[in-house]
């Protein structure tokens, strides 16, 4: 059966959805945006910034769940703006290494995201040790 994971020092579910759900050995991580914990709102104003708020988003949710970044097997990250993927990729490149392989992959520009954010990242994490 399914199970609901919630960390506090993530930013509450805007609208009808799980931080992440526990499934046999995966967690599916749904995207983060860049908001703060305490709900003060959209953090950072350029992609890099957001996406620094974003990966500790998801690293709070990892830890709710018992996880650690190299557990990550996959994720996507929409942009609003594919000239912010140099910038993005940087922030990203240093979070995920060091841990083993980088995850998978995928990168897709969007029109929007909500509340006006430039960047999202879901991710998946393979648990069988865990």
């Amino acid at each position: 059966m399914p199970i609901a994971i919630e960390s506090e020092r993530a930013p509450a579910p805007i609208g009808p959805y799980s931080q992440a759900i526990r499934a046999g050995e995966f967690l599916f991580v749904s995207g983060q945006i860049p908001l703060s914990a305490d709900g003060g709102g959209l953090v950072g104003a350029t992609a890099s910034e957001q996406t620094e708020q974003i990966l500790s988003n998801l690293s709070a949710i990892l830890e709710a769940a018992g996880a650690v970044v190299s557990d990550v097997v996959k994720t996507t990250i929409f942009l609003v703006d594919l000239s912010d993927f140099a910038s993005v990729n940087e922030v990203y490149g240093n979070f995920f290494a060091g841990g083993g392989p980088p995850p998978a992959r995928s990168t897709v520009q969007v029109s929007a995201l909500p509340r006006g954010a430039r960047v999202e990242i879901e991710a998946v994490a393979h648990l069988a040790a865990r």
